[in-house]
């Protein structure tokens, strides 16, 4: 029977009733140039935008939800309008920009990213969200006859360093102006729908939990996949029912515990993927044929598949193509490494030939004195095998002809970090998970739900496979419940992270004044939430102000005011704890002073912490509010000492001379300095003289005085001598910590009111204090020329890089120099900054870096005074790359000496160039400046930085 037989009179007549309203609608239009039929979801939100409403798409990963805005685009075109379709990477930003330039025609598709501009003034331009950002402040006049804004990926407004952007988009975007907003599936759509109405007016808000795909979960037990759930959910029902997990899953992971319990201990946190229910009891060798028996000898728990293994067990179930998530670039590249050494070849001759062809035909244009650096011949052959990493590391556009292969079926196996999961359009049949565990950049963390949900949404391609395929690989003390748990929640809400920047203020202030602005930022989604939180904070405040009146009815005492009594115990208490606590304040701040005052050349001792004993400083820090200089410690190592690491005030014991061109890396430097150490320690009575009596601690006579009293005035009270002093006590008690739980309740209240405004007047006081701000005659405030320049800035370090122009940190450096200088104030390295600073290109860097730190450092002063975010240190671990970069050296001779990939120089490099680019339409500049900038832009705007000029 079909589908339409199934349906009721009255449902038959309601869809041709439908079909016969769409005749001749754009709607229609738009459907039939498909090639296939609209989900209702689908269906519904077209119809919503055609009717000129707004609308937010909640679905999950792979559903279609593109469609809604590549409508608007279609309805843009169609009715003479301009759409803009902004995505949160360059990369997404690239791949939509082909294909609509493949539908519409390239004359009519443009694309605005950081370092790229084609076609601007385009009906269609596509763009990241920052572009849009920055012509809403520029008022730019190519939003001009703007219809449509498509931003896709909107739910990355919670991502706390760029998710700010979008809400700015929302809130600024003319009246006139259609908002189109894609998330993925969030459970608070209909809270962000509902803000949505307020500030861009009505907004159909539009769910689908239904994956047109069906997604089967699995763990990998050695080469074996066994079902996760104990009997078969869909993806649609998995949060909406109590699941079972797998009986056999539980059985391997009690195992696990009892041999874990006799001491063998593992990691305690894995996910690791053949179709059935159980698992079987044997283990294979590396081709994949079955050994027989346990591997790794202990019969308790179960190691874990190689990669190798995993795609050879994914092969043979035709499972393939699969991506595999590893949250690391080394293991990524590592993985197809060990793949190709294990002889994995998933690629038939003729599918080779035709991958050469292509890769050679893609990189026709690459320097040869590059590929070496570039891992050019590794790379390709991984890719002839089917054999592919995909990370932010690589050169942009490697990554490219990886998706592009991919996607056509040529590379079956893809090693990839999490960044591949941000939309980018490369679906496969099967994903792995190899750990539910990432590295954060402070700790490693377990995935949230929403993450799983976000990794696994790409398996299963709509309109090739059946079904999809989620494997998570069993490793030594999975939790099989744990795993479950992340597959079937669907609880994750999207927070906003927006907060008033120094450069949002500024130009909010330029366009409206202070006191509109101020409502302005109210209207954020971070207010509108706080907003609603206080309406349940306010119905717990009631309730407890309730059991307050019962608790304060059950303490009374017929001998006297017991309140009164229990005050007192409650302030002897604070003042014992308090004594304790400001003994090790008073100790923390003499270490820290102690600390400060150490010069280069002090030798001193290191009682605690790693590599403990005599340290020579290397470098002093004299000014940050947490002192941390640098030392050699005696047995080589290079690191900054922390407060942390000392019991007491530190002292120099003897001071030796650090030669000039004291180089720490190079290791016979090390060595004589570390000798004249230990020669001047062997001196016969060697001992500077004492800097210790600046690190006194204050007297305690005052606050032991002030216990006795309060001991003196319990034992006199009269509650002090009631037999059923005790009762009341804890009945005190419990009245005092519910009277505490209830006054921060009462404070949240009031933080969360008008909060987004607070943290705004904070700013711009702060503006004011440095003249980026000042009244005018009429006592409004407007920006000065100065804060006209940091109009124009945008970016983390915005008001510091504002001041720098201020001081004339740029003035005196050619193009070179201008090149290697911005790094310092985009740059962010994955790993902690160089323990000594390195020494410049030339004496006019050197006194730009100079000068920038020093304005950073009384910077962030302003800032911890005003209560703001701090502003990041500006990095230096970029400035010579870019140096050589820039002075025409190759590749491999700019990044000579770091550990900076290939790819991530790229894509450092174009922040650079975007940054160059503000700076030369910064207005009241010198003209030499703004040339100069420009040449810069040219000087490393090369090889392959320009050969990857469409990718990132």
């Amino acid at each position: 029977m079909s589908a339409s037989e199934m349906l009721t009179p009255s449902e038959r007549y309601l869809a041709a009733k439908a079909r016969v309203a769409d005749r001749g609608s754009d709607l229609s239009d738009f459907k039939t140039s498909l090639a296939f039929a609209l989900d209702e979801f689908q269906d519904t939100a077209c119809r919503a935008v055609e009717a000129g409403r707004g609308v937010l798409v909640a679905a999950p990963t792979g559903a279609g939800k593109t469609i809604v805005g590549e409508f608007a685009v279609y309805l843009a075109m169609k009715r003479g309008n301009k759409a803009f379709y902004t995505t949160p990477i360059k990369a997404l930003s690239n791949q939509k920009f082909q294909e609509l330039s493949e539908r519409y025609g390239a004359e009519n598709v443009g694309l605005l990213t950081g370092d790229t501009s084609i076609n601007s003034e385009a009906p269609i331009v596509v763009m990241t969200t920052e572009v849009l950002r920055n012509m809403l402040y520029a008022d730019s006049h190519t939003l001009a006859g703007l219809a449509y804004v498509v931003m896709d990926e909107v739910h990355y407004l919670a991502d706390r360093f760029r998710g700010a952007v979008w809400e700015e988009v929302i809130i600024h975007l003319p009246s006139e102006v259609a908002v189109i907003s894609l998330s993925a599936t969030v459970s608070n759509a209909e809270e962000f729908g509902a803000w949505l109405g307020t500030v861009r007016g009505d907004t159909a808000v539009i769910v689908s939990e239904h994956r047109p795909v069906p997604l089967s979960q699995h763990v990998m037990v050695r080469r074996d996949l066994v079902d996760l759930f104990a009997e078969n959910v869909s993806f649609d029902t998995a949060s909406s029912k109590a699941l079972k997990i797998n009986p056999e899953l539980l059985k391997l992971a009690r195992s696990e515990s009892v041999t874990i319990g006799r001491g063998n201990s593992h990691g305690r946190r894995g996910g690791g993927g053949s179709r059935g229910r159980g698992y079987q009891n044997t283990a294979h060798d590396e081709r994949g044929g079955s050994r027989g028996g346990y591997q790794g000898g202990n019969p308790g728990w179960v190691k874990a598949a190689s990669r190798p293994q995993v795609i050879r067990a994914l092969d043979s179930q035709n499972l393939l193509p699969a991506i595999t998530f590893i949250f690391s670039r080394a293991a990524c590249d590592a993985a197809v490494q060990q793949c190709a050494a294990a002889g994995l070849w998933l690629t038939s001759p003729a599918e080779q030939t035709e991958i050469a062809y292509r890769v050679d035909t893609a990189c026709a244009e690459l320097p040869d004195s590059d590929r070496e650096v570039l891992g050019f011949w590794g790379w390709r052959d991984g890719l002839l095998r089917g054999l592919a990493a995909h990370h932010a590391g690589m050169l942009p556009s490697f990554k490219e002809v990886v998706e592009d292969l991919f996607v056509d079926g040529l590379v079956r196996a893809v090693f990839a970090t999490e960044t591949l999961a941000l939309g980018i359009n490369m679906p496969a049949r099967t994903v792995i998970l190899e750990k539910l565990e990432k590295y954060n950049g402070e700790a490693h963390v377990g995935i949230t739900a929403g993450e799983y949900t976000q990794l696994t949404g790409r398996a299963g391609r709509r309109g090739i496979d059946v079904e999809g395929h989620a494997v998570v690989l069993w490793q030594p003390g999975t939790d099989p419940a744990a795993v479950g748990g992340l597959a079937s929640k669907r609880t994750y809400p999207l927070n906003s992270s927006f907060r008033p920047t120094y450069n949002m203020s500024i130009n909010l202030v330029a366009q409206f004044g202070r006191a509109r602005t101020r409502e302005i930022l109210e209207s954020s989604f971070a207010q509108f939430q706080a907003d609603r939180s206080v309406v349940d904070l306010a119905r717990q405040v009631r309730s407890r102000e309730e059991s307050l009146a019962g608790y304060e009815k059950s303490m009374t005492c017929h001998l006297g005011d017991f309140n009164e009594y229990a005050k007192l115990r409650r302030e002897l208490s604070d003042h014992e704890s308090g004594a304790s606590k400001s003994k090790a304040k008073q100790r923390l701040d003499a270490v820290a002073a102690s600390v400060a005052s150490l010069r280069p050349g002090d030798v001193i001792m290191v009682q605690g912490g790693r590599n403990a004993g005599h340290a020579v400083v290397l470098e002093s820090d004299p000014h940050a509010r947490m002192p941390r200089p640098a030392i050699l410690c005696m047995d080589k190592e290079l690191r900054r000492l922390n407060v942390q690491d000392l019991s007491g005030p530190v002292e120099a014991l003897a001071q030796v001379r650090v030669p000039k061109g004291f180089n720490a890396k190079v290791p016979k430097d090390k060595r004589n300095l570390l000798a004249a150490v230990e020669a001047k320690l062997a001196e016969p009575g060697q001992r500077l003289p004492s800097r210790s009596a600046a690190f006194g601690f204050a007297n305690a006579e005052a606050e032991n005085e002030a216990i006795a009293t309060l001991r003196r005035n319990l034992r006199a009270h009269p509650c002090h001598g009631c037999s059923e002093r005790e009762d009341h006590a804890r009945w005190s008690e419990r009245w005092w910590k519910l009277r505490k739980e209830t006054d921060g309740i009462v404070r949240a209240i009031q933080s969360r009111t008008n909060t987004i405004a607070r943290t705004f007047d904070r700013v711009i006081d702060l503006l004011a204090s440095y003249g980026f701000v000042v009244a005018d005659d009429s006592g409004n405030l407007r920006p000065s020329d100065d804060g006209q320049r940091l109009r124009r800035v945008y970016g983390e370090k915005d008001l510091l890089i504002a001041l720098a122009l201020r001081q004339g940190a740029f003035s005196d450096l050619d193009a070179p120099e201008l090149a290697a200088f911005v790094t310092a104030l985009v740059f962010q390295s994955k790993r902690d900054a160089e323990i000594t600073r390195p020494r410049m290109p030339s004496i006019s860097l050197e006194q730009s870096v100079e000068d920038v730190v020093m304005l950073w450092s009384k910077l962030q002063d302003a800032e911890e005074a005003h209560k703001l975010p701090l502003t990041s240190e500006p990095e230096l671990g970029l400035i010579w790359p870019m140096y050589k970069w820039a002075k025409g050296r190759s590749l491999q001779d700019a990044l000579h000496g770091t550990d900076l990939a290939a790819g991530d120089f790229v894509r450092w490099t174009k922040q650079v160039i975007d940054l160059l680019g503000q700076l030369s339409q910064v207005p009241s500049l010198p003209s030499d400046f703004s040339a100069g900038c420009r040449k810069a832009v040219e000087l490393v705007r090369r090889g392959v930085v320009s050969y990857t000029a469409i990718v990132d």
